[in-house]
């Protein structure tokens, strides 16, 4: 994640995930302001909403920035009720063999977390919005690829008359390269803070710590995040 001299700013979509907690740390390291902004979207693993507040608080002193700007935690519960899934009601999380998706997929949130971001930009003064999503994530969300953030990007652009960037640092990384990156951001501390601080299980399990962080352990999410915690500690094990 590289700045130009003129784009010292960033807006941070922050749900209190691991992605977007990493995302958020690279950021800090990089950018002179970092906004954040997060979505109630009546999502069913509200617990994440709730590390939000905690990681704001504490990731600065850890990594020895002052860089954040303000929060901003936007009400998007209607829009859940359009969207609803197995994200946002409580049922088992299956793959839909008609969509090509699990069920787990709200469509379009992505590209509404991002417009909602751009006017936030527009407004502070930043080009670049940071989005921790990955094309290589086990879904195959199509509002995770490239192919349609890029495209958004150029819209609000144009739509606005102001220069939108959408960075996503991890959208070719797998999940045991992202927590590496985690370690070269802030060391094992970053790392540790990660596993204990933030929020991924789709269930909304917070209560279970386990080696990668809190969870169920059986949904997508959990077995995405241990799988890669598992690959990266192995490659850290064979480090010289």
């Amino acid at each position: 994640m590289q700045t130009k001299e003129a784009d010292k700013k960033a807006v941070v979509c922050f749900s209190g995930g691991q992605d977007s907690t990493t995302a958020l740390a690279m950021a800090l390291k990089s950018y002179e302001a970092v906004y954040t902004i997060g979505f109630d979207y009546g999502q069913r693993h509200a617990a994440e909403l709730e590390c939000r507040s905690r990681i704001l608080a504490d990731i600065e002193p850890l990594l020895g920035t002052r860089a954040l700007g303000g929060d901003l935690l936007i009400d998007l519960s209607q829009y859940g009720r359009i969207a609803e899934c197995a994200l946002t009601r409580s049922e088992a999380i299956i793959f839909d063999d008609e969509k090509g998706l699990p069920n787990t997929f709200v469509p379009g949130r992505n590209l509404l977390f991002v417009t909602y971001a751009a006017a936030l930009a527009y407004r502070v003064g930043a080009h670049d919005i940071i989005l921790g999503v990955s094309e290589q994530d086990y879904s195959g969300y199509p509002d995770c690829r490239e192919e349609s953030l890029e495209p958004l990007a150029l819209s609000l652009s144009r739509g606005m008359e102001y220069p939108i960037r959408v960075v996503a640092p991890f959208m070719h990384c797998s999940k045991a390269h992202e927590w590496e990156l985690a370690r070269e951001t802030g060391g094992d501390a970053l790392v540790d803070f990660i596993v204990r601080q933030t929020h991924t299980c789709y269930t909304g399990e917070h209560s279970r710590l386990h080696t990668w962080g809190y969870g169920c352990g059986e949904c997508p999410a959990c077995r995405l995040r241990a799988k890669g915690y598992e690959e990266y500690l192995q490659k850290l094990a064979k480090e010289p």
